[in-house]
């Protein structure tokens, strides 16, 4: 029998020792009267609060232990002559892990550290399992991810991270709803999916027996509402993408998206870093972070440069001047593969391959070429219709969002949408599948529209300085336990 096998065997004999007292190890509730933090400020006054046993020290005369809930840790005393002896004898049931309720008076010890004289206690619930030593066998990163309640436990300092991603949603709802926004829920079971170049996830509906998609994007579901009348829609929704894992994407993640009728994609623009700004002043009380040893600062304006420009820039070559021909042969040159060789794509392809990890204070990249998305308007400027008025913010080499000026023209959106079906017959399977329902909704007339869609994931990457999106997602994506094994 393992270590870890005999903890187990006699916890559970301490477990019938407790029941055989009459005591219910698992009660129904507990009347929790303070947090451990309001403990902390309690000094000469009784208190009752809770929480998990952390360590436990026991000196014979003397016992101290620690208790941690959500708000902190706080240590309590079992003394000789102040703690019950009933009280003590129960305790020694006790095992670092259990939860109990506790108390007593709040004081200082003879080093000043503030503990609860406990007087009573209550057991909560007795752990069967013991918790790991302070990262004895559980300091594999992938092994905290996948058993984050241990990781939540043993290191309470990483909450601060999950904390600030809830402070900063709510900044966003706050700012947008100062704004006149109206928070809406779009389906995350789709029919058709469709409003972003991505492999979808596919599931079947038994009742009705058809297949359903997760929902990639909510945009087409957005816009629907545009033409049935609301001006300002945001949503902050789940999207999944059957595509790669590394540490900026997750097959599960957390998108939000706007639209806001009689705009175009500079107001989109505006917005965009007007929330970032709002975001950060409001969670981090500045616009400057840390990340990677940079300082990246989020302060209004940011940069704007065109995709052209940007390749320009970086890779010495004017892809506005070069024909088709001229800019497939550098692609074949340089070895890079796209998927359809047009110059749309290839200019895509360059900007991708040689700018995007150069770009590290926020920035803007506009006019993308027509061919990267079906549902943009070509660019008003654009005399040979080959850019759309599309931006992408890109920092520290990675894409924060995108948006459109979006397009409405009917006819054009119909045969755009076609060609998209025709490729994804092809085997392109990140095109869009040709969706009638929104097509005719097109037709019923949707007003100019500016929409954007922001990466809440990779914002709190940014605002918090974590390397990895698994360091801000509480439940990361990961492999099979077998498979890891493997």
């Amino acid at each position: 029998m393992g270590r870890e096998e005999q903890i187990i065997q006699e916890r559970i004999k301490k477990l019938g020792e407790i029941r055989k007292q009459g005591i219910n190890p698992y009660p129904h509730k507990f009347d929790k009267k303070q947090e451990v933090k309001d403990c902390l400020k309690s000094l000469g006054k009784k208190v009752k609060t809770a929480g998990r046993i952390m360590t436990k020290r026991d000196l014979g005369k003397i016992i101290f232990c620690d208790l941690q809930d959500q708000s902190g840790k706080i240590q309590i005393v079992l003394q000789q002559g102040e703690t019950p002896e009933k009280v003590k004898k129960l305790f020694k049931l006790v095992d670092v892990g259990d939860f109990v309720g506790v108390e007593g008076k709040v004081f200082k010890t003879k080093t000043k550290q503030i503990s609860i004289l406990m007087k009573k206690i209550e057991i909560l619930s007795k752990a069967i399992k013991p918790l790991p030593e302070k990262w004895h066998g559980l300091q594999d990163k992938e092994e905290r991810y996948r058993k984050r309640y241990l990781d939540l436990i043993m290191s309470p300092e990483i909450k601060p991270v999950f904390e600030k991603r809830e402070k900063a949603i709510d900044a966003i709802r706050e700012l947008l709803k100062k704004k006149g926004f109206s928070e809406v829920d779009t389906p995350y079971l789709q029919t058709i999916y469709g409003g972003a170049s991505a492999a979808p996830f596919k599931t079947h509906l038994n009742a009705l027996d058809i297949d359903l998609y997760l929902a990639i994007s909510p945009e087409l579901y957005l816009k629907r509402l545009i033409v049935g009348g609301y001006d300002k829609v945001f949503t902050i929704a789940r999207n999944f993408r059957n595509e790669g894992i590394d540490r900026w994407h997750n097959p599960e993640f957390t998108m939000m998206e706007i639209y806001q009728a009689y705009a175009d994609y500079n107001d989109m623009m505006d917005l965009f870093e007007e929330i970032f700004e709002y975001v950060f002043k409001k969670v981090n009380r500045g616009t400057k972070i840390k990340f990677r040893g940079k300082e990246v600062d989020f302060k209004r304006p940011w940069k704007r440069i065109t995709m052209a420009e940007c390749i320009k820039k970086h890779v010495k070559i004017n892809v506005e001047k070069m024909s088709e021909k001229e800019i497939l042969n550098f692609i074949d040159k340089n070895n890079l593969q796209i998927k359809n060789r047009t110059w749309g794509f290839a200019v895509q392809e360059i900007f991708e391959h040689f700018c995007e990890d150069k770009i590290e204070q926020p920035t803007f990249i506009l006019n993308h070429p027509m061919e990267t998305t079906p549902l943009c308007k070509t660019h008003r400027k654009d005399k040979f219709c080959r850019t759309i008025e599309r931006f992408e913010p890109f920092c520290m080499g990675a894409e924060l969002g995108n948006a459109y000026s979006e397009l409405n023209d009917p006819i054009l959106q119909r045969r755009l949408l076609e060609e998209q079906q025709k490729l994804l017959n092809k085997g392109d399977e990140e095109a869009n599948p040709f969706d009638e329902d929104f097509v005719n909704a097109i037709e019923i007339g949707m007003p100019p529209t500016g929409g954007l869609g922001l990466g809440i994931d990779r914002m709190i990457m940014l605002l918090t300085g974590q390397d990895s999106i698994r360091d801000i997602l509480l439940f990361p994506f990961m492999r099979r336990e077998k498979e890891e094994g493997k």
